[in-house]
C-alpha cells in the first residue's frame, strides 16, 4: 500500500501545526518512519508481527497525530475500526442483550483517543478541520446506519426515538455525533451550508436510516436544520415533479426525500413546534411574493431564480401537511387567518399556471387534507363559507371583479369537500337502517377527523344554516345532514334539536323538515327522539325563556300545519306534522308545568302548543289531573293578565290568544275522560270562588265566615274585635242559632263594616271573564259524551248540557257556598225551619253577595237538569235570608233594595230553568220590581211552600229523547192552585200596574 500526501494548501497551513505536534508526542525521524511503515503494511516494523487491529487502530492515530498531513488515509483507515466496535456493540446485543463485550471494550478506548485528537485539531484550527471532519463522520453515521438496519435489534426507520437510544448508547455512533455537533458549532458563524449540505447529501443517500442523525442534530440546532430540512425537500420534490410530469399526484411513493422531511419534522416537533410552524408559514408567504427570496440561512437559491419552485411551494406544503396530521394542525390555524384577500389573490395568482390535471390534483389533496384534519376544521369551515358565499347584491361592471376567481375557487373547494364527506358518510357500511329508538343497533365505523371535530359545533352550524344566506345556508344544511348520519342517533337528535329551538319563522322551520326527510331514509324514530331530547333539556334547565319559548311556538306550528296544509305536495310535512303531535302527546305532562312557568311568553307557547297537541289514547291518572290542575291554574293567570294589560297592544293580542287556547285546551281535556272532565269543573268552581281570584269576576275577599274583608285604608284597625271576644267565652260549643252565635257585623262606634274591595276592576273586564268562564264550563259540559248527550238537529243550536257535569258542578258550588252541608238534604223544610239555621243561610247569602258569579253558575247548573236539584241546601238558605229581608224592609218599594231585587228574580229564573218550578210559578220574578217588598215576600213564600211540598228529588226527571233532555212532569206533583192563589190575590191589588202580566200566570 503506498501513501499519498495531500498536496492541497492545507498541508502549508499544517506546517507549524505538525511540528507542534511532532514535538508534543516526542517522535524522532526514525520512529515515525517506522510507524508510517507498519499501519501501511499492518506489520510491526520493529518486531516482524502482524499487528491487531486495536495496535493498528492506534499506531493510525499516533500517525494521525504526528503528521496530520495524511488525515485522508487515517481517516479511511479508521472507518473499518468503527465498523468493527459497532459490529461487535450490536452482536454483544443480539447474543446477551448487553452492549460490552470484549471487541467493543477494546476498540472503545482507540474511538475515545481518535475522538480526543478530531477535538483537538478542530479546536485549533476550525476552518481547516472542520468541514474536512463533519463531512468524514456524517457520511460514517450514513454507512454504518445504513449497513446495519436490518440487524435484528435494530429498530424500524420510522422508530427515531428508538434508533436514537440505540445508537446513542454506541460509543462508536456517538463520537461520531459529537464530532459533527462541534464542527457544526464551530461552521455556523461563517459558513453553515458546506456542513448542513453534507448532512443533507447523505440523508439523501441514506434515508430513512440515517433520519435520527438529521433528527438529533436538528434538536442541536432546530433554526439552521429545520429550514434546510425544508428547502431541500422541497427541491426534491421539485425536481421529481418535473421528471413524472406533475407536481402532484402520487406524490408520496415517488418523492424519496418528502417521507424523511417528514419524519425529522415529527420528531423535531415535540420540542421545536414553534420553529417549525414559524418555517412552514414563511415558507408559504414568500412563495406568494414574486420579489421574495429564501435567506442566506436556509437557501442559497432565490424564488426569483427558480420560478418552478415558487410554484411546487405550495404543493409540498400541502403535501407534508397531508402526510403528518401534526404539522398541518400547527399551522391551520394561522394559516386560515392568513388567507386574507390579498393573500388569497397571490395565491390565485401562483396556481394559474398549474395545468387543469394538476390543479384537480391540488384540489383533491386539500379535500383530503380538510377532512382528516383532526383540529381547526370549524375555523376552515367558516373561511371557506365566508370567502365562497356571494355577495348579497351583484354589481355589474365592464370587467369581472378580482374576488370572483377568489369565491368561485373556494365555492369548488367546499362543494367537492360535501361531495367527499357524503362518499366517505356513506361508504363506511352497508347503508342498514339506524334506528333511534335503539342506538345499540348502530355499527362501530371508520372515523372521518373532520366531522368528528364538528360535532361539538352543532348549535353554531345550525345558527348559520338558519340565516338563510343565499348558498351558505344550503352548504351548511347539506353538511347538517352528513354530521347526522355521520354521528348517529346523538347528533342527529342534537341537530334537529337545535333547528327546532333556533328557528323563528316558518321559512327557517321548514330547514328542520327538510333535514328530517332526508334522514328519515336512513333512521327511523328520529321525532320521538328528538322531542324526548326536548323535554329532558326542559327538566334540566338547559335552555333559556327565549329558546324555551321558540321551541314550543314551533313544536305547536308543526302540529298545526297539518291541518293548514291540503293537497298532495304537502303530503310529506303533514305526515311530519303528525309525528310531531304524536310524540309531544306522550309528554303534556312534562309540558304542562310550563303553563305556570314565570315568564308570560313561555306560558303562553305552552299553552298554544297543549291546546292544538293531540291527546294520547291512554294516560296514567296522575298525569291527568296533573295537567288539569295545570291547566286551570293557567286559566286564570290569562285571565289576570287580560285585565291588567288589556286588549291593545302586543301584550294584549298575547293575553287574548292564551285566553282562547286555554279554553280551548280545558275544554279538550274535559272530552278526554269522565276523570278529567270531574277534575276540570270542580277546579274551575273552585277557582272562581278562591280569594285570589275572586275580583276577576267583580267578587269580594271574603273571610271564614263569608263577610266580605274591609279596606285597611277605609275601616282602620281600632284594636277592638268581637271574633276575638266570642273566642274567650271558653269551651263552649258553638251550635248554629244558639245564643253564643256572634256576628261580626263591625266595630261599635263606627257603624257597619265597609263593604269594599281593595282591588277593583274595570266593570267590563269583569264582564268578559264572566262570559269566558261560562263559556269555558259550558263548553266542558257540552263536550262530554256521558249519557249519550243527543246532538241538536239545528246546528246553529247550542250543544245541550251534561247532566252529569252539570251535577258535578253543582256539589262543587255546595261544598264551597255551604261545606257543612251534606249532599243528601234535597228535601226542604217548613219555613220555620229556617229560624235554626240562620247563621248558615247568612253565609250563603253573603258568598251570593260578595261573588256575583254564582248566579250564572246557578243558570249553568240549571239548564243541566236535573242537577239543580244539588243545590237544594243553597237555594234554600239564600231564600230564607231574602224572605227575613223583604219581611224586615219598611222600603216603599222593592227597587229600594236592587240587590236583593235582583237575586230574588235570579234565583226564582234559575229556579224555574232547572224545573225545580213550575212555569206558572217559575215567571213570578216579572213582577217583582212593580211591587213593595211586602207583596215580594209573599210571592216568594208561595215558591217555599211549592219546593217544600214537592221535594226537588232527581228521580221526578225523566229523559225525552225528543227533546234530548230531562223533564219534569209537573202533573204528577198534584194540584198547583194553592200555591198560586197569594200571587192572583196581588195580580187583583196591583192590576193596574200588573194587568199585562196576567195571563203569565195561566194554569
Amino acid at each position: 500500500m503506498s501513501v499519498v500526501f495531500d498536496g492541497s494548501p492545507l498541508k502549508a497551513t499544517q506546517s507549524s501545526q505538525s511540528h507542534t505536534a511532532q514535538t508534543q508526542t516526542g517522535l524522532s525521524s526514525q520512529e515515525l518512519s517506522q510507524e508510517i511503515k507498519s499501519f501501511i503494511s499492518g506489520v510491526d516494523a520493529a518486531q516482524g508481527r502482524k499487528l491487531s487491529v486495536r495496535e493498528h487502530a492506534r499506531c493510525a492515530v499516533r500517525l494521525l497525530r504526528s503528521v496530520p498531513a495524511c488525515r485522508e488515509v487515517v481517516l479511511e483507515h479508521l472507518r473499518g475500526v468503527y465498523n468493527e466496535h459497532v459490529s461487535a456493540f450490536l452482536h454483544s446485543l443480539e447474543t446477551d442483550g448487553s452492549s460490552s463485550s470484549g471487541g467493543s471494550s477494546n476498540l472503545e478506548d482507540i474511538i475515545q483517543e481518535v475522538h480526543g485528537v478530531l477535538s483537538e485539531f478542530i479546536g485549533l484550527n476550525p476552518r481547516a478541520w472542520a468541514p474536512l471532519v463533519s463531512a468524514w463522520a456524517v457520511d460514517l453515521l450514513g454507512q454504518l446506519s445504513s449497513k446495519h438496519a436490518e440487524r435484528r435489534v435494530a429498530p424500524h426507520a420510522s422508530s427515531l426515538n428508538e434508533l436514537l437510544q440505540l445508537w446513542m448508547s454506541c460509543a462508536a455512533t456517538r463520537s461520531l455525533m459529537e464530532a459533527y455537533s462541534q464542527c457544526l458549532a464551530a461552521m455556523l458563524a461563517w459558513c453553515p451550508d458546506a456542513c448542513v449540505d453534507a448532512l443533507l447529501d447523505t440523508s439523501v443517500k441514506h434515508s430513512p436510516h440515517f433520519d435520527w442523525v438529521v433528527a438529533h442534530i436538528g434538536s442541536a440546532f432546530p433554526g439552521t436544520i429545520i429550514s434546510r430540512v425544508l428547502a431541500c425537500g422541497l427541491k426534491d420534490y421539485c425536481s421529481h415533479g418535473a421528471k413524472d410530469q406533475g407536481l402532484l399526484g402520487d406524490k408520496g411513493s415517488r418523492v424519496p426525500k418528502i417521507g424523511s422531511v417528514v419524519g425529522i419534522l415529527g420528531h423535531l416537533a415535540a420540542h421545536h413546534s414553534e420553529s417549525i410552524r414559524k418555517e412552514l408559514l414563511r415558507m408559504f408567504q414568500e412563495s406568494l411574493t414574486p420579489s421574495a427570496t429564501l435567506s442566506s440561512a436556509s437557501s442559497s437559491a432565490s424564488w426569483e431564480s427558480s420560478p418552478q419552485l415558487r410554484r411546487a411551494a405550495v404543493p409540498f406544503l400541502l403535501q407534508l401537511a397531508a402526510m403528518s396530521p401534526n404539522l398541518f394542525g400547527a399551522v391551520s390555524a394561522e394559516l386560515v387567518e392568513l388567507l386574507r384577500p390579498p393573500v388569497l389573490l397571490q395565491l390565485q395568482a401562483l396556481l394559474q399556471g398549474l395545468p387543469r390535471e394538476e390543479l384537480d390534483n391540488l384540489l383533491g389533496l386539500a379535500v383530503h387534507l380538510i377532512s382528516q384534519s383532526p383540529s381547526g376544521g370549524a375555523r376552515v369551515l367558516r373561511f371557506l363559507a365566508d370567502t365562497a358565499t356571494p355577495a348579497s347584491v351583484i354589481i355589474s361592471g365592464p370587467t369581472p371583479s378580482p374576488h370572483e376567481g377568489v369565491r368561485e375557487g373556494c365555492d369548488r373547494l367546499l362543494q367537492t369537500l360535501l361531495l367527499h364527506l357524503h362518499k366517505l358518510v356513506f361508504n363506511r357500511s352497508d347503508g342498514a337502517e339506524v334506528s333511534l329508538l335503539n342506538p345499540s343497533s348502530s355499527q362501530t365505523q371508520r372515523v372521518i377527523p373532520f366531522l368528528e371535530e364538528l360535532r361539538s359545533h352543532v348549535g353554531q352550524l345550525c345558527a348559520e344554516t338558519l340565516r338563510l344566506e343565499r348558498k351558505r345556508h344550503l352548504w351548511l344544511h347539506q353538511l347538517l345532514c352528513l354530521l347526522s348520519v355521520y354521528g348517529g342517533p346523538s347528533v342527529a337528535t342534537e341537530t334537529l334539536c337545535q333547528l327546532l329551538t333556533q328557528a323563528r319563522n316558518p321559512e327557517e322551520l321548514a330547514l328542520a323538515w327538510q333535514l328530517h326527510t332526508t334522514l328519515s331514509s336512513c333512521m327511523v324514530g328520529l321525532i320521538p327522539a328528538a322531542v324526548a331530547h326536548c323535554v329532558a333539556q326542559i327538566h334540566t334547565h338547559t335552555l333559556g325563556p327565549r329558546q324555551l319559548r321558540q321551541l314550543l311556538l314551533n313544536l305547536a306550528a308543526a302540529i298545526q300545519s297539518r291541518d293548514e296544509e291540503k293537497g298532495g305536495a304537502a303530503g310529506a310535512q303533514s305526515s311530519m306534522a303528525v309525528q310531531v303531535g304524536s310524540a309531544v302527546s306522550g309528554h303534556l305532562h312534562d309540558f304542562c308545568s310550563l303553563l305556570l312557568h314565570g315568564d308570560t311568553a313561555v306560558s303562553h307557547a305552552a299553552v298554544r302548543l297543549l291546546s292544538c297537541s293531540p291527546l294520547p289514547r291512554t294516560s296514567p291518572p296522575a298525569h291527568l289531573l296533573l295537567l288539569s290542575r295545570a291547566a286551570v291554574t293557567h286559566f286564570f293567570l290569562v285571565l289576570r293578565r287580560r285585565g291588567e294589560t288589556g286588549n291593545v297592544g302586543r301584550d294584549g293580542g298575547q293575553a287574548a290568544e292564551s285566553v282562547s287556547c286555554s279554553v280551548l285546551l280545558l275544554s279538550r281535556l274535559a272530552a278526554y275522560s269522565p276523570l278529567t272532565l270531574k277534575a276540570i269543573l270542580q277546579q274551575l268552581v273552585e277557582g272562581a270562588l278562591h280569594r285570589g281570584n275572586a275580583h276577576l269576576f267583580g267578587g269580594q275577599i271574603a273571610d271564614m265566615s263569608g263577610a266580605p274583608i274591609s279596606s285597611p285604608s277605609v275601616s282602620p284597625d281600632l284594636g277592638a274585635s268581637l271574633l276575638d271576644i266570642n273566642c274567650r267565652f271558653g269551651t263552649t260549643v258553638n251550635f248554629s242559632g244558639s245564643i253564643w252565635s256572634v256576628f261580626h257585623g263591625g266595630v261599635i262606634g263606627k257603624g257597619l263594616k265597609v263593604r269594599t274591595d281593595a282591588q277593583l276592576l274595570d266593570p267590563s273586564v269583569v264582564t268578559q271573564n264572566i262570559q269566558t268562564l261560562l263559556a269555558v264550563i259550558v263548553q266542558c259540559c257540552s263536550s262530554s259524551g256521558l249519557n249519550a248527550s243527543r246532538s241538536p238537529s239545528d246546528p246553529d243550536d247550542p250543544l245541550p248540557i251534561n247532566a252529569e257535569a252539570a251535577k258535578v258542578v253543582a256539589v262543587t258550588l255546595v261544598e264551597n257556598v255551604c261545606p257543612d252541608v251534606a249532599n243528601g238534604e234535597l228535601s226542604w223544610p217548613p219555613e220555620e225551619h229556617a229560624r235554626t239555621t240562620v247563621e248558615r243561610d247568612i253565609h250563603i247569602r253573603r258568598c251570593f253577595e260578595a261573588h256575583p258569579v254564582l248566579f250564572p253558575l246557578l243558570q249553568v247548573v240549571a239548564a243541566g237538569r236535573p242537577a239543580l236539584c244539588y243545590c237544594s241546601a243553597a237555594l234554600r238558605g239564600l231564600l230564607a235570608t231574602l224572605l227575613a229581608h223583604w219581611e224586615a224592609s219598611r222600603e216603599a218599594a222593592a227597587t229600594d233594595s236592587p240587590w236583593h231585587l235582583q237575586a230574588s228574580c235570579l234565583l226564582v229564573c234559575c229556579m224555574g230553568e232547572g224545573q225545580l218550578l213550575p212555569p206558572v210559578l217559575a215567571n213570578v220574578h216579572e213582577a217583582f220590581h212593580l211591587l213593595t217588598p211586602f207583596e215580594v215576600r209573599l210571592l216568594l213564600l208561595a215558591v217555599w211552600e211549592y219546593v217544600r211540598g214537592n221535594a226537588p228529588l232527581p228521580q221526578k226527571f225523566a229523559f225525552s229523547s225528543e227533546k234530548g233532555l230531562f223533564c219534569r212532569d209537573f202533573s204528577r206533583d198534584g194540584d198547583v192552585a194553592r200555591y198560586v192563589a197569594p200571587i192572583h190575590s196581588v195580580l187583583h191589588k196591583n192590576i193596574d200596574r200588573l194587568g199585562h202580566l196576567c195571563w203569565r200566570f195561566q194554569l
